[in-house]
């Protein structure tokens, strides 16, 4: 594998560590809120709103990675019935429909961001949070999603293995 190709690899592994880090800030921050609650005393402001951002940030982190593993949910009921040759045509053509609405959802999530910041938009709760941080999300997963999905179009893997029911 080359550089660029380890660096990217390394980068999708870095987004789906943090992903999992905020999974763990995740059951902390509910926690400690409940706990806090059941003691009579009141969580942190910060506290709701940092998790609230963490369920956006793991979804979207961890879901490029999830995408190159095969763990997204598919269903196989359709291609478990094809022959070889027409799974092999349904299931690029899904993945090429896949690259197509990420990349789109790329664009206009880069378009969203860019709005954001020319516009200074904030989200305002605890504290005043620029909004282009949340929405810098958009751009960099749904692209690499495409990426990613478009392996499934162009490379030698298949995203549908042909099996129906539970395999692993």
């Amino acid at each position: 594998m080359n550089v660029i190709g380890r660096l990217y690899l390394g980068v999708l592994y870095a987004m789906a560590g943090i992903a999992c880090a905020m999974l763990i800030w995740l059951m902390i921050s509910v926690v400690t809120s409940v706990i806090m609650r059941n003691l009579g005393l009141q969580p942190f402001a910060w506290l709701f709103t940092s998790s609230e951002y963490a369920i956006l940030y793991m979804t979207m982190l961890g879901a490029p990675w999830l995408v190159r593993e095969k763990g997204h949910v598919h269903i196989e009921l359709v291609t478990a019935v094809l022959p070889a040759p027409a799974r092999r045509f349904m299931s690029r053509s899904v993945a090429a429909l896949c690259v197509a609405v990420c990349g789109l959802l790329a664009w206009k999530g880069g378009e969203l961001m860019l709005t954001n910041i020319a516009r200074n938009d904030l989200d305002v709760r605890a504290y005043y949070f620029p909004k282009w941080i949340l929405t810098a999300a958009f751009p960099i997963s749904f692209g690499l999603m495409a990426v990613e999905f478009s392996r499934f179009v162009f490379g030698a893997e298949l995203m549908h293995s042909g099996e129906a029911g539970i395999h692993e």
